[in-house]
């Protein structure tokens, strides 16, 4: 993924990297895991392709949310996990936005019942 050329402002940035259906997804799964398999995520993930997922997940290692450990041997085996600079610090914005997420589910849920 490239990033424009001018931005109005630094938000713009962190929007364009975290733009998509699934970053933030993937994001919140690291989190929750620490360290996490490739098919671990995919499972996990519901509705996501291995294809799709694999290129979110480059996407977040090209902006440093995101790295991977490969081991040796077979079979392959590569973990993925939220870096400790961006990736830690991204998630303090997630848990937020996840905040205003459930009030927003909760205030629905009490119009639905006050009808």
């Amino acid at each position: 993924m490239k990033l424009r050329k001018e931005y109005t402002c630094p938000l713009e940035i962190t929007h364009d990297i975290l733009k998509g259906k699934w970053k933030t997804v993937i994001l919140y799964q690291l989190k929750y895991y620490g360290k996490s398999s490739l098919s671990r995520l995919e499972k996990d993930i519901k509705g996501i392709s291995q294809k799709m997922l694999l290129q979110q997940l480059n996407e977040l290692r090209e902006f440093g949310l995101v790295d991977k450990i490969q081991y040796e041997g077979y079979p392959l085996k590569v973990e993925y996990f939220l870096t400790a600079d961006r990736g830690k610090k991204i998630i303090k914005a997630l848990e937020i936005m996840q905040e205003i997420g459930q009030d927003y589910l909760n205030d629905q849920n009490k119009n639905i019942d006050a009808e």
